[in-house]
């Protein structure tokens, strides 16, 4: 029997907010692509098709009671790596990589799934286990279901990815509690991974990493892209230049100004004023999903709230911190905003998962 507890308690609240983000991403975009010549379906339109399936995909994970993934962590965990499993052996590639499935009418990227996938698991495993703080010993089960995907997902090669996927997990155990003494080894673990991790890089992810430390020392090549998006970031003043008046993307210096640097056209067109509005969203965003964690019913519900948290703060971080020169550029899109029918799926997905613990909240 339906229970109207379930309509009674939605969170129009969260809904909301991610619409709105969702039609300043679209209107950006309408911004960003006016000029490109007419050639198909519009990229802002083609947006707008990717939320109206993702907006199906949340309203179907809400119908699904969260608890019933505890039982199905493991499962969807194993075939995601086949999955991946699949991508290294017959996975389609693109411009170097290896990420995708032909599926005919749409390329699945199991990398994505992989996101929401290691939330669910970990979110299982910590809720089980129900320790205070976590020694090294008590940590190798989780570290073990994190590093398997990682490892291929970076074999794609995917950094950004793989990146978030650690992330994502390491967000999750410290919030699950990690004794001080494991912090401390973990951290000098972490140190001697990125000095050891250079020498298994590819040459172009070097090059980003030395780009980011120096973009003038290749100001037409590998600096081009993160130097545009400073000034276009930095010519949009304390209010913008106008809604389709930015110099650096109208006059198409601005690259991956659809995907990757979505933002770089907001600031120029909407100036400080704009970002800081955008910016408060996001944090509103962040903050509302840590809201419904703690007024989760039970331990796995509290779990599942907090990954998807972390998924969208690194996502904004990464991103954020990529467009202004802050870290290196590893192709991270900025959620709900950035162009991708996988990125806007996969966060649709998640705030479905918002939803589906707020709404159930009272139920035991």
């Amino acid at each position: 029997m339906f229970d109207r507890r379930l309509l009674t308690h939605f969170d129009w609240v969260l809904l909301l907010v991610v619409c709105l983000v969702t039609a300043i991403g679209v209107l950006n975009l309408y911004s960003a692509t006016s000029v490109w010549p007419p050639a198909g379906t519009p990229i802002y339109l083609k947006q707008v098709y990717w939320l109206g399936i993702g907006l199906l995909i949340a309203a179907c994970v809400c119908a699904f009671d969260y608890r019933h993934l505890e039982y199905l962590g493991f499962i969807f965990y194993g075939v995601t790596v086949l999955l991946l499993l699949f991508v290294l052996l017959f996975g389609k590639t693109s411009m170097g990589a290896t990420r995708w499935i032909h599926l005919g009418f749409f390329n699945l990227q199991p990398s994505e799934v992989m996101k929401i996938v290691i939330i669910i698991t970990l979110a299982r495993y910590f809720s089980e286990k129900g320790v205070a703080a976590y020694s090294l010993r008590e940590l190798l089960g989780p570290a073990l279901l994190l590093g398997l995907p990682v490892l291929m997902i970076m074999k794609q090669p995917d950094l950004g990815t793989a990146l978030l996927v650690i992330f994502i997990g390491g967000t999750m155990a410290l919030f699950a509690g990690i004794r001080r003494s494991a912090l401390v080894v973990l951290g000098l673990l972490g140190i001697g991974a990125m000095v050891g991790g250079w020498f298994l890089l590819h040459g172009y992810q070097k090059e980003r990493i030395l780009t980011f430390l120096d973009p003038e020392r290749d100001p037409l090549g590998a600096g081009y892209h993160i130097i545009q998006s400073k000034i276009a970031v930095g010519s949009g003043g304390l209010l913008g230049k106008g809604f389709m008046k930015g110099t650096q993307s109208q006059l198409s210096f601005l690259p991956e100004r659809h995907t990757d640097f979505a933002f770089s056209v907001f600031a120029e067109e909407w100036g400080f004023s704009g970002s800081l509005l955008l910016l408060l969203l996001y944090l509103f965003l962040i903050i509302w999903g840590i809201y419904i964690a703690r007024r989760a019913g039970d331990r796995f519900g509290m779990y599942l709230a907090i990954g998807v948290v972390a998924m969208m703060f690194w996502h904004i971080v990464v991103n954020l911190g990529m467009v202004i020169g802050l870290l290196p550029v590893v192709g991270v899109p900025l959620p709900l905003f950035s162009y991708g029918g996988t990125s806007m799926v996969t966060t649709m997905i998640g705030t479905g998962l918002l939803l589906n613990v707020s709404m159930r909240r009272f139920m035991f």
